[in-house]
């Protein structure tokens, strides 16, 4: 099994690389996450988010499959696949898509608990979607949740109704204002409905044997490194691990299965939301860079924050996923600058640091740069890593001896086929 992940903040492009190497595998397979995150693929013309489903889904001979570790808004799954039935009849979705059985719901309350948490002064706001997801892994840890599995059980209508209408009663007397229930609750439960048509079952067990039989399988992950619950820079992270070894968790497979890991970065480094951000561009010259890479929250729409390349977050995020294969994105976003900054390591209290700080206050980081000479070229002429400019050469060569991993594709451009294989 290989794994994909992010190594910065998020929004790296990993959908657009899965893309690009899905023809090599028959099962792709997402372990993490929830409708929080989006993977935007370019199909037949059309630009698509994928919230819930994997990446795998627009090619026919692969079986996609939402493992345990992923949370579920049956809502936002059939929206998703209603979509892309519009698109195209012939996907097939629901004959290549396979649900675990002990992935946990997402409830609409889970989502009006998030838009208050994150609009009260009771509690700490980090940015979050609103989409309810820490809320559902929070029930999940409190054991207080539901699984897709659970959807089956005769009084599974009664339970929801008795918990929804608990916290409906909990918010009212916060002073949030609400959907009318019994409204609510039906359009819940006939998504539920639905829900029931797709192929729910023992997925680890599917996945596992088709391991032992030698097919070929990816796990997909969403968020990135940065904003892994334990590992990421807390409290200002997402709510499950988004580093390689939570594939193995969140798909039910042994670490003795694992082959190449691949880790997307961009040329230069986003992030959404709050949260340090060390590396971060706070004059015009963000605000050029995002417009020209479309830096806005493929979910949301929010603007992304941009900065520099972070050599030591980097050298942190390869360590804590045994990254095998880089693949860097955007350097075209990149394209006709004068000066191209990279953020060596950092001065703090005086003290030089040389590693990423993993705990405690690192908004006081003060970067250090290396500049490199830009780069200017027509991309779109660009077929070979030999016709790469100059100055880009330089940059990966640095970055690929710093980090000590071999950068085997660069994406130079936003089209579905602009990728150099460098390797």
């Amino acid at each position: 099994m290989d794994i994909l992940v992010g190594l910065q903040w998020g929004d790296e492009g990993k959908g657009k690389f899965i893309d690009r190497i899905c023809p090599n595998y028959q099962i792709v397979a997402r372990y993490n996450g929830g409708a929080n995150a989006g993977h935007t693929i370019f199909w037949n013309g059309y630009k698509i988010t994928l919230k819930l489903l994997p990446s795998g889904i627009f090619y026919s001979h692969i079986t996609n499959v939402i493992g345990s570790g992923v949370v579920i808004n049956p809502i936002q799954l059939n929206q998703e696949i209603a979509q892309l039935v519009e698109i195209s009849s012939e996907l097939n979705i629901q004959q290549r898509l396979l649900i675990s059985q002990k992935a946990h719901l997402v409830l609409p309350t889970d989502q009006y608990s998030d838009i208050y948490m994150e609009g009260s002064d009771l509690f700490r706001t980090i940015g979050t979607t609103k989409n309810g997801i820490g809320n559902a892994y929070a029930n999940k840890m409190l054991r207080q949740g539901f699984r897709v599995g659970d959807i089956f059980a005769s009084d599974f209508a009664s339970n929801v109704e008795q918990v929804m209408r608990r916290d409906y009663q909990y918010l009212t007397r916060l002073g949030q204002t609400l959907p009318d229930f019994k409204e609510t609750l039906c359009i819940f439960l006939a998504n539920i409905e639905n829900l029931k048509e797709l192929t729910i079952t023992d997925t680890e067990t599917f996945i596992n044997k088709a391991l032992k039989e030698g097919k070929p399988v990816l796990a997909e992950g969403a968020q990135a490194t940065m904003l892994d619950i334990d590992h990421g820079t807390y409290p200002y992270v997402t709510s499950s691990n988004t580093v390689a070894s939570a594939a193995c968790v969140g798909l039910g497979v042994s670490p003795r299965q694992v082959g190449e890991i691949f880790g997307v970065l961009k040329a230069y480094n986003t992030r959404v939301g709050e949260g340090p951000f060390p590396s971060e561009i706070i004059d015009k010259l963000g605000d050029e860079l995002r417009i020209k890479g479309n830096e806005f929250g493929s979910n949301t729409k929010r603007p992304r924050r941009i900065g520099w390349l972070d050599l030591p977050a980097l050298q942190y995020a390869i360590m804590l996923n045994g990254i095998t294969q880089l693949i860097i994105t955007k350097s075209d976003v990149l394209n006709g600058m004068d000066i191209v900054n990279i953020c060596t390591h950092y001065e703090l209290d005086g003290k030089l640091e040389y590693n990423f700080p993993t705990a405690g206050d690192i908004s006081h980081l003060t970067p250090h740069w290396k500049a490199f000479s830009g780069w200017n070229a027509d991309f779109s002429k660009i077929k070979s890593a030999q016709e790469l400019p100059y100055e880009l050469i330089q940059y990966l060569r640095y970055l690929e001896a710093e980090l000590e991993t071999p950068i085997t594709h660069l994406s130079i451009g936003p089209e579905r086929d602009a990728i150099i294989n460098l390797k």
